[in-house]
């Protein structure tokens, strides 16, 4: 008897595996969807707390910007008024009156005083008609 020597390792075989069906691991899946579940909630808290951050950070140069804008109004609104004070000085007014207009103060002989004129009383209830 001859003895003969087959190489199953030389001879490749064509294995299909279309028609296996692979079972579904239901504790892992579940492990999968338990950690995706925590992970976007982990993504959800930091991205809030990301959102809450900038606003704040931007809320607070909104803040920074009215401050100085007020600042500056109320710098403003001091010139305004120190500017209105001066304008209403009565050396100013008799000052411009005199050079600019010709005006000049009148002389107690060329003043004429009105006497003010009260009006009559009025009659009394019984004396007015009535309809």
């Amino acid at each position: 008897m001859e003895h003969v020597e087959t190489f199953d390792y030389a001879i490749r075989k064509d294995v299909r595996n279309t028609t296996i069906v692979r079972e579904v691991d239901e504790r892992r899946q579940r492990e999968l969807w338990t950690s995706l579940a925590i992970g976007a909630v982990l993504v959800v808290v930091v991205m809030f707390d990301a959102w809450q951050h900038f606003e704040l950070i931007r809320q607070g140069y909104a803040i920074e910007a009215l401050q100085k804008a007020r600042a500056e109004e109320d710098e403003a609104s001091r010139h305004l008024r120190l500017e209105a004070a001066t304008l209403r000085a009565p050396q100013r007014i008799e000052r411009i009156a005199a050079t600019r207009l010709g005006m000049s103060v009148p002389k107690a002989a060329d003043t004429i005083v009105l006497e003010r004129v009260l009006p009559a009383e009025p009659p009394a209830r019984s004396v007015v008609a009535s309809r």
